[in-house]
């Protein structure tokens, strides 16, 4: 049986990653700052008050799962927040640096030697992201992280390659989450299914490329 660990598990996409998975018949083993009744009765392991942002706690869930081997690493915990120009706040641009970019980066790195050659990571991250994409400006913070997240991501697939470890940087789709306030145009188990599908499809020949959970290749 395969096994996968995803952070941000508790509610939205990650939470329906889980149930995906599960579906599968993979071994799940969820991390989460706060679990919740619904993740509890999936019959996924799961490993709450786990703060990605901490070292102790990446440590406290490297010492849960006590050297299991781990087949896929989904990182996909991250926060969004709405600085505008001229509404700039230098503490919600810190925090989304600390969890969408440093956080995957340091829980990656921590789950190394649980990960054997023919394992994949992927990042769930975002078109915001993109640079060449940006039409509308705005959410600095979220931007910025999201582009420090492709660059590490890159940077990881290139590192990888030669212990055979590949890396999909994934933007979800426009999701109906809270993150969004549930305004999205395709639901949290549609868009977990497609993520699937694109990591099924992950290899060392297109490791390192950001795709959108529909297939396309997305700009830099």
């Amino acid at each position: 049986m395969k096994t996968v660990l995803i952070t941000g598990a508790n509610r939205g996409i990650g939470f329906a990653l889980v149930q995906e998975y599960l579906a599968q018949g993979w071994r799940v083993i969820a991390v989460c700052r706060k679990s919740s009744p619904e993740l509890d009765a999936t019959g996924a392991q799961v490993i709450a008050g786990i703060d990605v942002t901490s070292a102790q706690a990446i440590q406290n869930m490297l010492q849960t799962i006590a050297g299991a081997k781990i087949d896929l690493l989904i990182n996909n915990a991250g926060i969004l927040q709405h600085e505008q120009l001229g509404d700039i706040d230098e503490s919600t641009i810190t925090q989304q640096f600390l969890v969408n970019a440093q956080a995957p980066l340091l829980v990656t790195e921590a789950l190394l030697r649980n990960l054997n050659e023919g394992s994949k990571i992927a990042f769930i991250t975002s078109r915001m992201g993109s640079i060449a994409d940006n039409t509308s400006g705005g959410y600095y913070g979220y931007r910025m992280s999201k582009a420090a997240l492709n660059a590490a991501a890159k940077s990881l697939s290139i590192d990888l390659k030669p212990r055979g470890i590949a890396v999909g940087i994934l933007h979800p789709g426009y999701v109906q989450t809270a993150m969004v306030n549930f305004g999205g145009d395709i639901s949290a188990a549609e868009s977990a299914k497609r993520l699937s599908k694109r990591i099924a499809e992950l290899s060392l020949q297109n490791s390192g490329g950001f795709w959108h959970s529909n297939g396309d290749k997305l700009l830099w």
